[in-house]
């Protein structure tokens, strides 16, 4: 089963997900993709981490969620925007390279036995313009992996203002 939670940013999706791991599961796992790029970022990695009890398994996985067994476990992957940032770097701004790349990963783990997976992902373009080249890059690939994502998702809920409004499954 693949939950698809998407929206702007600070529309309530994490806290969304993570209710929804919890109702799943008593001991879900939490995979964070964020990478760490600054002491501002630790310190929001740690804020975060600090808001999850002892229920949660947290690990930390930049790229390649696929080397994390989730089978018979529900996991909720916090965020594509930040996992796809990795890639994008990584790539030096490929985004047909990026895009491979992170499709050819979440095949890996969409197929584990028995495994829950709550995906958090934002919908950047339906905000402001971005202003640069390599920002408008990065909007395309977001708004493709999203499109792939809800393709293979059992269920998508978009949350609009901390409602959750549910348009798939």
């Amino acid at each position: 089963m693949i939950y698809l939670i998407t929206g702007g940013e600070r529309s309530g999706k994490s806290s969304y997900a993570q209710n929804l791991a919890l109702q799943l599961s008593s001991t879900p796992i939490y995979v964070a993709t964020a990478r760490k790029w600054d002491a501002d970022f630790q310190n929001r990695i740690d804020r975060h981490q600090q808001e999850r009890d002892e229920r949660w398994t947290n690990i930390e996985k930049e790229k390649h969620l696929s080397e994390i067994d989730f089978t018979g476990s529900v996991a909720l992957i916090d965020c594509v925007t930040l996992w796809l940032t990795n890639f994008f770097v990584d790539t030096k701004n490929d985004v047909s390279l990026s895009l491979e790349e992170a499709k050819a990963e979440f095949e890996k783990i969409a197929n584990q036995k028995d495994a829950i997976l709550i995906i958090v992902t934002n919908e950047i373009g339906m905000g402001v313009h971005a202003e640069t080249h390599i920002g408008r890059k990065f909007t395309e690939l977001q708004g493709w992996m999203n499109q792939f994502l809800a393709s293979k998702a059992d269920e998508v809920v978009l949350m609009v203002s901390g409602i959750p409004v549910k348009i798939k499954g």
